[in-house]
């Protein structure tokens, strides 16, 4: 199969095109990085990347929760403006066959249950409560403590900053695109992706990535909040396999599968950053309990779709993929 890969210089990108030669595929790298050129928003460059591609793997994003809401714009322009010109030059080449990065942060806040009134959807948290040290949302109904759990597919959306809003606008854009070409759209909503080769020194990074390069330059990882929040740390040799088994699926026309790409494993932040610090041989994690608005408190992945119906499953456990990580280089900014 010959797979145009979006994005193909980045940290997942990259590894997708790895993950594609190795199983015998021709990979089709298109980054802007590596050619200025190579734009996703350029539709006469993207229509000449089509030529002779059987199928595209869409990784091309500005990622992250980025500096503030000036950084609106850019994001739009980049993931969703972007996303639209590939799908339509797409549409006109005849290609059929889409996998699309997705992203967990589209469901807002993760799975909740209250004692009393089932499970709940709690809205975003006051700043007079992170203010005050209260990072756990409560019950909307009644005020209790809730206990965190798995978020499946057919969750709510409830995306709370512009980043997880053009993720989902990918998402409706390409179900779009598949019912109006009879295409066969797959969304992998990736969960926290670590990893070999993560950008660092960057607003746009990952928690992994800022606690990763703390360490190399000496210092402590800040951990925000109490560093309770829950997250699914998943290795990103795993998400190019899952890339792999979802290009490689039977095709399934006219509509978009969106699939969960988590490794199964809830970690704290705290957890993972002391994972890092130990793997590393220090320093220990400072937890400063600040906080940025537009962050979930929990949000972990229930996987199983995407193991029931591609065969996928996560193969690196998270103490083996800290190890390799607190001993990996990293991307400069």
């Amino acid at each position: 199969m010959r797979v145009l890969v979006t994005g193909s210089a980045g940290f997942i990108g990259s590894q997708i095109v790895e993950a594609l030669v190795a199983h015998g595929h021709e990979p089709v790298p298109y980054d802007v990085r590596a050619d200025p050129a190579s734009d996703v928003r350029d539709a006469d460059a993207v229509r000449h990347a089509l030529t002779g591609v059987d199928a595209v793997c869409h990784q091309a994003a500005m990622v992250g929760l980025g500096v503030d809401f000036a950084d609106a714009p850019e994001y739009v322009s980049h993931n969703d403006l972007g996303t639209a010109v590939l799908l339509a030059a797409m549409a006109a080449a005849g290609v059929r066959r889409l996998v699309l990065a997705g992203s967990m942060v589209v469901y807002g806040e993760g799975r909740y249950t209250c004692a009393r009134h089932g499970t709940v959807r709690p809205g975003p948290r006051a700043v007079a409560d992170l203010d005050a040290g209260r990072f756990e949302p409560p019950c909307p109904v009644c005020g209790a403590d809730l206990s965190p759990g798995l978020v499946g597919e057919d969750a709510p959306v409830d995306p709370r900053n512009v980043y997880a809003t053009t993720k989902l606008t990918q998402e409706h854009l390409a179900a779009s695109w598949a019912r109006a070409t009879g295409g066969s759209a797959v969304a992998l909503r990736y969960h926290n992706v670590y990893g070999p080769g993560m950008p660092r020194d960057t607003p746009y990074a990952g928690v992994a990535s800022f606690f990763r390069s703390a360490l190399a330059r000496g210092e402590a990882p800040r951990v925000f909040e109490d560093g309770g929040q829950r997250r699914d740390f998943v290795h990103v040799r795993d998400v190019a396999a899952a890339n792999v088994a979802a290009l490689e699926a039977d095709s399934r026309g006219g509509a978009l599968t969106s699939y969960n790409t988590g490794s199964g494993e809830p970690h704290t932040v705290g957890e993972m950053a002391h994972a890092l610090a130990g793997a590393h041989g220090g320093p220990e994690p400072v937890v400063t309990g600040e906080y940025r608005l537009g962050d979930v408190r929990h949000i972990t992945a229930d996987s199983a779709r995407l193991r029931a119906e591609l065969g996928w499953k996560a193969a690196v456990g998270f103490a083996e993929g800290m190890r390799e990580f607190a001993g990996a280089g990293m991307r400069g900014a």
